[in-house]
């Protein structure tokens, strides 16, 4: 199904539409494009918008613009209605010689006033606004639909400077989210290299006595952080990494060797064996002992002699 831009624009010279509508499961609109730009800001209610095939959540602070051409249409969750102010206009609403005589050029980051001229630049499925940033393009809104239906003198020229005021603001937003997005994506690279760095300390140092201050002064960070940010990378604590590391390599101590486990337990890091035995068993789901008759081939083949021998 394709919209007209007739259907809703009353005078060619400004090809401009907007409307409040509220979306129940009974009046959902069927899959649809059209030969105009719609700009939607979501007043309230839930939903999934269906966009080019691919479904992304609605709420209420969301706005996103459809481009001519570009197919969608709404999902509802069960029992629940969507309230939207639907924005509909042509290109030719806004003039590129009436932009640069404003000062906006075509150097703007991610260009929201002529969304439809770039699609590599344009952010077409969602922008969360929250706050006073859904508050204040909400407000903007509702001028600008003040406007059109009392239609004073000069209205043409507000909708036209308020339409762009409120694309620059969105631009302006989507920009500073997306420098703070990839602040966060630079923090969270600098802790998982951190992490790893730490990780690998303890694995050639396990055998060590190790602390978490002692590692807090080596790596130049506060203890309570180090643990915070290790655990958040790893799941695991400083000390439950060093114990875990432990554990491995005297599995394999017990299976590859015939070491006395005493031997192995001050091997890699424990001074007390029954704490090893203890930790141990609780972590592996048996002890030392059973683990390297279950595990080592060597005292496996002498058991089975020993076995033999008997009968």
């Amino acid at each position: 199904m394709k919209l007209r831009s007739s259907q809703f624009m009353r005078e060619k010279k400004f090809p401009f539409w907007i409307n409040h509508k509220i979306h129940t499961e009974e009046n959902l609109p069927p899959v649809h494009g059209h030969d105009f730009i719609e700009l939607v800001f979501v007043t309230h209610g839930t939903a999934e918008h269906i966009f080019e095939g691919e479904k992304y959540e609605l709420c209420a602070g969301d706005v996103f613009i459809i481009n001519p051409g570009e197919v969608h249409t709404y999902q509802l969750h069960e029992g629940r209605e969507l309230s939207i102010i639907n924005c509909l206009f042509l290109s030719t609403l806004i003039d590129d010689i009436w932009l640069r005589e404003l000062g906006v050029s075509e150097s703007m980051d991610y260009f929201y006033i002529h969304p439809f001229l770039n699609k590599q630049e344009r952010f077409h499925h969602c922008l969360n606004l929250r706050g006073e940033y859904a508050e204040d393009i909400y407000s903007q809104f509702e001028k600008m639909s003040e406007e059109y239906k009392k239609r004073k003198a000069g209205y043409e020229t507000l909708i036209r400077l308020q339409l762009v005021q409120i694309l620059i603001q969105l631009s302006r937003i989507y920009g500073e989210q997306r420098s703070s997005t990839k602040h966060l994506e630079v923090q969270h690279q600098e802790r998982k290299v951190l992490v790893q760095r730490i990780w690998g300390y303890l694995e050639r140092h396990y055998d060590q006595k190790l602390s978490l201050a002692g590692l807090s002064e080596l790596f130049n960070i506060s203890s309570r952080h180090l643990n915070r940010v290790f655990k958040a990378e790893t799941g695991q604590t400083v000390i439950e990494a060093v114990h875990h590391i432990r554990i491995k390599r005297a599995k394999m101590l017990l299976a590859d060797t015939s070491d006395k486990i005493i031997c192995i337990a001050m091997e890699v890091g424990y001074d007390d064996p029954a704490f090893f035995t203890r930790l141990f068993t609780r972590q592996v789901g048996c002890s030392p002992g059973k683990y390297r008759n279950l595990r080592n081939p060597v005292l496996i083949t002498r058991n089975i002699f020993k076995e033999a021998e008997k009968v």
